[in-house]
């Protein structure tokens, strides 16, 4: 399986701009550039993205793991907080925090917490990153 995106970028890296798209459409021309990446400019950015893409596979990630375990989520709901670092002379992303609620009916804590560490270990965009992921889950009743 491959799925493919592409980014367009025009201009120098402070004044100029890009755009962000994705083979299914999703996103289309979506703006991204220093101001978005580095200020507080309008646009998209790649470490939002990568944040977006982590959550997005852990949670189905976790939803797999529990179905296998036999239990179906009420709700996942997981939002990811990368980290930019200046290291050195350039940038690195060197973490992404996970943070988790989920309401799952019939699981313990102990469990919960089990299934959610491997899902976050074997979640394909975890193996990816060469940067600390950690993980805040809460089980919610």
């Amino acid at each position: 399986m491959k799925k493919k995106a592409w980014a367009v970028w025009k201009g120098s890296i402070k004044e100029g701009g890009g755009a962000i798209s994705t083979e299914t459409g999703v996103l289309k021309d979506a703006p991204y550039g220093f101001k978005s990446r580095f200020e507080n400019g309008p646009g998209t950015n790649p470490e939002e993205l990568l944040g977006a893409a982590h959550a997005a596979c852990f949670s189905m990630a976790l939803s797999l793991a529990l179905g296998q375990a036999g239990f179906t989520p009420d709700t996942i709901e997981t939002h990811a907080e990368v980290t930019l670092d200046k290291l050195g002379e350039g940038y690195a992303v060197t973490s992404s925090h996970l943070i988790l609620k989920a309401k799952i009916p019939g699981i313990e804590k102990a469990q919960f917490d089990e299934i959610a560490a491997g899902a976050k270990a074997g979640c394909p965009i975890s193996k990816v990153l060469n940067a600390k992921i950690t993980l805040d889950a809460t089980l919610q009743s």
